[in-house]
């Protein structure tokens, strides 16, 4: 049950009987007898003034609380290719954020060492999955290819195309949540996307809390 909502409720459904009862009570009430008239003369009326001659006490409406956006919900967007380093790898559930961690630090280590830079954010792109697990690409943007990279990271380009764009915040634990609203989004508009989906990490997953990430999740349509 809900509460607040039946709470709610009933509260409202008692309005109409206590209004109702309050005619019965007014006519129960004694008349107020009359006074008599005073002998003594009435005092001359007080000065009136105009409203704008009086001082205003009315209160200062409080300033509007800033509007904040919300986060894009299935927002159409188009996917610019870019030239990645990219490591292949697979994980279970119960470990995932664990291996992509991992896969994204001996990217940035490769890449430091080969004395290059990143030149976007960190991205996990997601090849198949299962009950027990799945697998993955694990990708970060470069401006320049590195020369001197080991043999299980390779160049090569990001997915490009239209896609829908979705946002998590929180940890990687509670996407669950995220990816049943987006499944559900999609079953509703009737969209058909194709058998992938990419995370974006807006925040760094190698220096930012769990709790605190920023992910962009991008589902590319058919």
């Amino acid at each position: 049950m809900n509460c607040p909502r039946f709470f709610r409720i009933a509260l409202f459904a008692l309005l109409p009987m206590a209004v109702g009862a309050l005619p019965a009570v007014r006519a129960q009430a004694p008349a107020p007898s009359t006074p008599a008239p005073s002998a003594t003369p009435a005092p001359p009326p007080a000065e009136t003034k105009s409203p704008g001659d009086l001082p205003s006490t009315a209160p200062k409406a409080p300033a509007p609380a800033p509007v904040q956006a919300a986060d894009p919900f299935g927002e159409q967007i188009t996917l610019t290719q870019k030239t990645v380093i990219v490591t292949k790898g697979t994980a279970n559930w119960d470990t995932a954020f664990e291996t992509l961690i991992a896969s994204l630090k001996t990217l940035s280590a490769a890449l430091e060492k080969d004395g290059g830079k990143s030149a976007g954010n960190s991205m996990i792109v997601y090849t198949s999955t299962d009950d027990t697990g799945f697998s993955y690409l694990a990708e970060i943007p470069v401006d320049q290819e590195p020369k001197n990279l080991p043999k299980t990271i390779t160049v090569a380009k990001s997915p490009e195309g239209k896609a829908l764009k979705f946002v998590h915040r929180g940890s990687y634990e509670n996407m669950d949540n995220t990816y049943e609203a987006i499944t559900n989004h999609l079953d509703d508009k009737k969209l058909e996307a194709k058998d992938t989906f990419i995370e974006e990490y807006i925040t760094d997953p190698l220096k930012t809390e769990e709790d605190k990430l920023v992910i962009n999740v991008y589902v590319p349509l058919k």
